[in-house]
Parts: C-alpha cells; structure tokens; sequence
C-alpha cells in the first residue's frame, strides 16, 4: 500500500483555521501557545491546538473566543468538553483539537512529550 507524502507546512501555510485558532487564543491572552503538526503520527487528527490560561474563567474565554472565531469561517466543533470545571477545556473539529489547560493538568499530561516527534510550531 503506498503512502503520499505529507506536505511540510510552516507557520505561515497552515490551515487558514488553524490560524485562525491561534489568533483567537492569543486575543485572550492564551500562554504557552503551540501547534503540533500529527498528520503523519496520528490518524484522528491533523493537529493539536496546546495552550494554557491562568484559571478557569479564562480558559473558558480561551474557549469560546476559538469556537466564535471559527464559526465565522463556517466551521463547528464536533464536540466540546471540560467546560464544567476548566481545568481541561477540549474543542474537537475533527482535522485540529484543541486543548486548553491550566498550567497543572497541562504538566500533569504532557501531550508535547507524548507527542515529541510532531513537528511543533511555538507561538
């Protein structure tokens, strides 16, 4: 069975959504802003949205600044979770997930050293 070759992306060819994303977290001070690239590592996803915010209220803003943005480019989330306490916030669009935490659960998971070989875009 053969493969076709992943087109190497940079921060500027990114998915026009994925961009999109990261400007809305950045508009509401999201930290530790980064993107992993999983299209070759994964087959439930093309990328993670990492970021973190500083207590639960933000990162539910984190959230729906993401998910408002992103519908305006007609785009909805398949799912959301974690809005009740805000520790994990995850917004799944099916192609790019993103997950929103605080700083502990974001230590405690580690999804960039789960994820160490993605090819990473820090913001």
């Amino acid at each position: 069975m053969e493969t076709t070759p992943v087109k190497k992306v940079t921060k500027r060819s990114l998915p026009a959504e994925v961009r999109t994303a990261v400007k809305a977290a950045q508009s509401k001070k999201g930290e530790d802003i980064c993107v992993l690239d999983l299209r070759v590592a994964s087959t439930f996803t093309d990328y993670f949205l990492i970021l973190e915010g500083t207590n639960p209220r933000q990162n539910a803003a984190l959230s729906d600044a993401i998910v408002h943005e992103l519908k305006g480019l007609g785009v909805r989330p398949l799912g959301v979770e974690g809005t009740t306490h805000g520790e994990w916030i995850l917004v799944d669009y099916g192609f790019l997930v993103v997950h929103i935490f605080s700083r502990a659960a974001r230590d405690y998971y580690a999804l960039e050293k789960l994820w160490g070989d993605a090819p990473k875009f820090e913001y």
